[in-house]
């Protein structure tokens, strides 16, 4: 049993078990370490800014 929450690549179904019910491999889905000298921060501003020009929210 893992420690953290896992999520099958197949059925996209959250599980705590290395193997999901469908008997795929699950992974675990923790977001990236947060980092201030983060090298992709600029280019992830400017397509969120581009998306929400595009909704009409900016």
């Amino acid at each position: 049993m893992a420690k953290h929450i896992l999520k099958c690549q197949k059925c996209n179904e959250y599980t705590l078990h290395q193997i999901c019910k469908c008997g795929d491999k699950a992974l675990e889905v923790k977001p990236p370490k947060y980092s201030p000298q983060d090298p992709y921060a600029k280019y992830r501003r400017i397509a969120k800014k581009d998306s929400l020009q595009k909704k009409g929210l900016l």
